[in-house]
């Protein structure tokens, strides 16, 4: 009998996997699609690969600016998309060399009873189950919803239309919404709340809606849609008054929802209002007999990010007590990042703050290269002076914000970013610039 079952091979699973076989244990690992789950072959990395191509292509289309003659790039989104795949196989290659150690078994998982897992015609059970199934695309319940691509859909394509209506400003959309600008597609991003990126901090998300506006890149909010035609004309009412966007190809990117093995639920398994699976702080989903059941990454719906769902494998592994602040980025041009409370959390919950501002204007690495667009914004406690928030847009906001979730997780006062020297002339100087 192995020592631990695990359902998906995404981040989470994987991770875990590797770990725990590392440890001595036998680990069963099944999946029923390619290893390396959403994150690598529907989520982070082929979006990542994209936006590299996209950053290469502004870069020529405004090398005059640098002195350098160039053309106006041309666009071969077939070799973009081949590339992009070929990134996916590799890595893909590396996960199967990570679980050398670990029993994989291709096919769907179903519970057949509070403690044991059927692949097929074979039944399989261990003290230790963890679920780590992951999440799909959501879509809007809406007439014409069928007529609107997923992101996964949207991935699949090798060739670009000239104008694409993003339903969704949160951060898959906006992040295909700045690729496909980058590509010389005309694009407009619908979204029904008051601001894009809803749980960002609000001033970083304005900030950046201006960005990508001054980039031609159309964006409505307070839009709530209704209907989206097969032309590809989508209705909605905005702040109470109807409009027509369109016609275009639609890309709906509205939330994920839970991928729940076959079987679970009527296990006994518990969910919350949102239809997740509900776990304790343990990422414990319930227990029979002596099998104790867990459930991590996007399909608790606690953090739906891939590197919350390896450190949620590392709790019950055990190897961490909590997750901590966990850093998130956008990776549009420019760039977006965040750890730790907002702004309106912070008043929210009564905490008495000071913010403190820099921007990357006056960050001599930042105009060097072009990108003095964008600030840092941190929030301390004025009790004791701890970093409770960090939020970036710029250049490389994705890998500076490393640094303040450090600090968080390390409970380090605000301080002693300033008592670290930071190499000159890097953009790692905003963040101690930023210091109220």
């Amino acid at each position: 009998m192995p020592d631990i079952i695990i359902i998906g091979a995404g981040p989470g699973g994987y991770e875990t996997a590797a770990r725990a076989a590392s440890a001595g244990k036998k680990v069963i690992l099944i999946e029923r699609g390619h290893l390396g789950g959403t994150c690598l072959n529907r989520g982070c990395i082929p979006t990542k690969a994209l936006c590299r191509s996209a950053e290469v292509a502004d870069t020529v289309a405004s090398a005059a600016e640098y002195g350098i003659g160039a053309q106006m790039p041309a666009v071969d989104y077939a070799a973009v998309a081949a590339r992009k795949d070929a990134v996916v196989a590799s890595l893909r290659e590396g996960v199967a060399q990570v679980l050398k150690d670990v029993e994989v078994v291709t096919g769907e998982a179903r519970f057949v009873s509070p403690s044991e897992v059927s692949v097929g015609d074979k039944v399989y059970s261990a003290p230790t189950i963890i679920v780590a199934t992951g999440s799909k695309p959501a879509r809007l319940d809406i007439p014409g919803a069928e007529y609107a691509l997923t992101s996964d859909e949207f991935l699949a394509l090798t060739s670009l239309p000239p104008s694409v209506t993003v339903i969704g400003g949160g951060v898959i959309g906006l992040e295909f919404a700045s690729v496909l600008k980058s590509f010389g597609v005309d694009v407009t991003v619908v979204e029904g709340m008051p601001e894009i990126l809803p749980p960002f901090d609000a001033e970083i998300a304005k900030r950046l809606r201006m960005a990508l506006k001054r980039r031609k890149i159309n964006i409505v909010t307070d839009a709530v849609v209704k209907e989206i035609g097969r032309d590809g004309m989508v209705s909605c009412v905005v702040k109470g008054k109807e409009k027509s966007i369109g016609p275009a190809m639609v890309l709906m990117s509205v939330g994920r929802r839970p991928v729940i093995p076959d079987g679970l639920v009527e296990a006994g398994a518990p969910l919350t209002e949102r239809g997740f699976l509900k776990v304790d702080s343990d990422m414990l989903l319930m227990q029979s007999g002596g099998t104790s059941v867990y459930a991590i990454g996007d399909v608790n719906g606690l953090c739906m990010l891939a590197h919350a769902a390896t450190a949620q494998g590392e709790i019950v592994l055990g190897l961490r007590k909590d997750l901590g602040p966990v850093p998130s980025a956008v990776f549009t041009r420019p760039e977006c990042a965040m750890a730790g409370l907002t702004e309106a959390q912070c008043a929210a919950l009564g905490k008495e703050v000071r913010i403190g501002r820099a921007t990357f204007q006056a960050n001599g690495k930042a105009r060097a290269m072009g990108e003095p667009d964008g600030m840092v914004k941190t929030i301390v406690s004025a009790e004791d002076g701890t970093l409770l928030g960090c939020h970036i847009l710029g250049p490389h906001a994705s890998d500076l914000i490393a640094e303040a979730a450090l600090v968080m997780t390390s409970g380090l006062p605000a301080s002693a970013i300033h008592a670290s020297i930071h190499t000159h002339p890097t953009l790692s100087e905003v963040l101690p610039a930023s210091l109220p």
